[in-house]
């Protein structure tokens, strides 16, 4: 009796390691196929120069005060003008350290926003592949999987999916196989 319970659990185990597909997914690759990334990219290059104007403009702001304080020190100013206007220089070098500071995590706030459409479609249509192929488990093979079998690579067909033909010039095109 020991013996057919033994027999039973492992091929039970062996029946439910059987079930289990594990594919992989480039989505960082799928994402430079899609048409739409030239919009995000020139969208991107637009909020860039419009945080560096304003750090521009800030900037000769700034200029502009400390300026206007030599010249009326070389004037002579009251002590009272003297301490409102070097709190004013202060002010206007905290609020400038602070923008120069934050633009980078702003354009990284604004890539990711523009970003999440386009990761929202990869990952409705690599959730229909999932489905109608059984996987159970999906990688992304920039998340350092240290082996990838390439039969199991779903890039190829969620581009598919997507619409999307593999552009001749792309950097890395992942192996297409019959497995896929």
């Amino acid at each position: 009796m020991k013996h057919i319970i033994c027999i039973a659990l492992l091929a039970l185990s062996l029946t439910s390691f059987s079930q289990t597909k594990v594919g992989t997914v480039n989505n960082e690759y799928i994402l430079t196929q899609m048409p739409e990334i030239k919009g995000v990219e020139e969208k991107l290059k637009v909020y860039s120069v419009e945080l560096d104007s304003t750090i521009q403009a800030k900037y000769e702001a700034y200029r502009v005060v400390v300026e206007d304080y030599n010249k009326k020190e070389e004037e002579g100013m009251n002590d009272v003008m003297k301490k409102i206007k070097q709190k004013e220089i202060i002010d206007l070098e905290e609020d400038l350290k602070k923008l120069q500071q934050n633009s980078s995590k702003m354009l990284q706030i604004q890539q990711e926003e523009y970003l999440r459409p386009l990761y929202n479609k990869i990952g409705t249509a690599l959730e229909a592949i999932v489905k109608e192929e059984g996987y159970t488990q999906v990688f992304d093979e920039n998340n350092s999987i240290i082996y990838i079998d390439p039969r199991f690579d779903l890039t190829l067909k969620v581009l598919k999916r997507l619409g999307i033909e593999i552009k001749e010039n792309a950097e890395v095109i992942p192996e297409e196989n019959p497995g896929n």
